[in-house]
């Protein structure tokens, strides 16, 4: 957890993503990151100069093997208010729709519960799980599919919420939070999407591990390149 924490600090300095008084909402999926997000802000609370306050939001998308049981007890066990969202994400997007690219539309439909619960209970931040390689996989996602240079921005404001994304993983790899939960035994919610290993996403992340055989510091390269170019909200002055 040290060197999650590290990394992660670094981030939130770097682009200013917590002040004082904060109330922040973690987008609680149940997987090896968000958990990981979690415990490492509830860690980070107890000796951060600047105060804030953590509730953790999960949305359940209707699955059948979907149980919150275990996140329950894990925000109980670290005094962090937890609260379940039924959707009917599940429903709509495969049932009804039948959506032969489901992706978009599930992560549109979470994102607007999470943001419309997140205001309920009076947060002004949400806190997401994105981590290094899904900075990298979207990059790769946008420049293949759209042509466009771009990935997700460590800080993001949507003003019609007046709510502000922060992504305090972006320097954390995907490996650091699966050893993490791996060495602790902490129980995840196992996947159970029928896009699970057959989305775009999978294969950027197939595409970059193909690099990574002839270029071992592609991923580094590749990095540093996102943040020198012109991607917006990749520069700490852009960041207020």
């Amino acid at each position: 957890m040290q060197k999650i924490l590290s990394q992660m600090r670094k981030a939130i300095e770097e682009f200013h993503m917590i002040e004082d008084n904060d109330k922040i909402a973690v987008a609680l999926s149940g997987g090896k990151d968000s958990i990981t997000l979690l415990l490492a802000l509830h860690n980070l609370k107890r000796f951060y100069p600047k105060k804030f306050d953590l509730i953790a939001i999960t949305v359940n998308p209707g699955f059948e093997f979907f149980d919150t049981t275990i996140l329950k007890d894990l925000c109980n066990s670290i005094d962090t208010p937890f609260v379940e969202v039924e959707s009917h994400i599940k429903e709509i997007v495969f049932d009804i729709r039948k959506e032969k690219r489901p992706c978009s539309l599930c992560a549109n439909l979470r994102r607007g519960i999470l943001n419309t619960t997140a205001i309920d209970y009076g947060c002004n931040k949400i806190a997401l799980g994105h981590n290094e390689d899904d900075v990298l996989e979207t990059f790769f996602l946008n420049l293949i599919y759209t042509g466009t240079i771009n990935t997700f921005a460590p800080v993001s404001y949507m003003d019609r919420s007046k709510m502000t994304l922060i992504r305090p993983f972006i320097y954390v790899t995907e490996r650091q939070t699966k050893g993490y939960i791996k060495k602790n035994g902490i129980p995840i919610i196992p996947k159970g999407c029928p896009m699970d290993g057959f989305s775009k996403r999978e294969d950027m992340k197939n595409l970059i591990k193909s690099f990574q055989k002839d270029i071992p510091n592609v991923r580094a390269n590749i990095y540093g390149a996102i943040k020198r170019s012109n991607i917006k909200g990749w520069f700490k002055e852009d960041i207020t």
